[in-house]
């Protein structure tokens, strides 16, 4: 059978009904899969889509609309809230950068220094990822209070004149970021970590046998070989911090001026009841971060992380 199979020959009529139980079992075991992914992502995309087109009823009641092709809904949303959409991507990229460069250094340190120490090194990641077992909201919520006008970073800072007395650090930008940044670190450090736990140190090794420096061992040697960890922490952020609503709310660490459009879509849907912009917000989303992994995958080298 390999060998038929290695010359491209055709299974024989005593290999045929073998083939095509195998055939059958493959199916009846990818079943369960396809229905999952059918019932609960196909259908509600599908559904969303449609949402994304509807158009309201006339003298109807708010949050009555009908099926339509209202192209408009795409153009009017993003007229109207383009700034949104470009912040969410900037807040995001800007917060990716500095998890990356808050984790790769911890996670390098976990990996490769802490190695032949699986205790120090359980016990260091189990603290990475203790955050998670606490509510994002609390978390959140946590934050709030601890750079609020009254906390003890803000009022430290305003007795050393570094910030103005009427200064604030929630509701702007930083604390947006800030947020971000703290509450995607895990998935960042997480995807580092496992790649460079695994990288051969021989090779580190032999760049300095080879009288190489150790920025340029680093550089020409550790991070290539750690470049899938970095993708897939890079993505791992990104997607979910392009999206938040929580961190830039106005009853967390934003303001009306530091807005998402996870904000819009959540105002859009749950207040204003204007389904169909709401859903066409949801659509631009996934349809540039998108674009965006794709591009990113496929110039960093590593399109079967795809």
């Amino acid at each position: 059978m390999a060998l038929a199979a290695f010359t491209g020959a055709q299974p024989t009529k005593d290999q045929e009904p073998a083939v095509r139980r195998k055939s059958s079992i493959a199916l009846v075991l990818l079943l369960p899969g396809v229905l999952y992914l059918v019932l609960f992502f196909l259908t509600p995309l599908i559904s969303l889509i449609i949402t994304s087109f509807q158009s309201p009823v006339l003298d109807g009641d708010i949050g009555q609309y009908q099926t339509a092709f209202q192209w408009s809904n795409y153009t009017d949303s993003l007229a109207e809230y383009w700034p949104q959409v470009l912040r969410s991507f900037v807040y995001a990229l800007i917060a990716t950068a500095a998890a990356l460069l808050i984790s790769y250094p911890l996670a390098y340190f976990i990996g490769v220094k802490m190695r032949g120490r699986p205790v120090v090194q359980n016990l260091l990641m189990t603290l990475v990822i203790a955050p998670f077992f606490i509510s994002f909201l609390l978390r959140t919520l946590a934050w709030k209070a601890i750079l609020s006008d009254d906390g003890w970073i803000a009022s430290s800072l305003k007795a050393v004149s570094i910030l103005p007395p009427d200064a604030h650090i929630t509701g702007t930008p930083f604390s947006v970021i800030f947020g971000l940044t703290y509450n995607f670190i895990p998935f960042m450090c997480l995807p580092l970590y496992s790649t460079l736990e695994r990288l051969d140190i021989r090779l580190l090794e032999a760049g300095q046998d080879l009288y190489a420096s150790p920025w340029t061992t680093f550089r020409k040697v550790t991070v290539p070989l750690s470049m899938p960890g970095i993708v897939s922490g890079t993505l791992l952020t990104f997607i979910p911090a392009a999206g938040d609503y929580i961190n830039a709310s106005q009853d967390f660490l934003g303001a009306a001026d530091t807005s998402m459009i996870g904000n819009v879509i959540e105002s859009n849907f749950l207040v204003l009841q204007n389904y169909p912009t709401a859903a066409a917000m949801s659509v631009v989303l996934m349809a540039v971060i998108l674009v965006i992994v794709g591009v990113y995958v496929r110039r960093s080298g590593t399109e079967e992380l795809l």
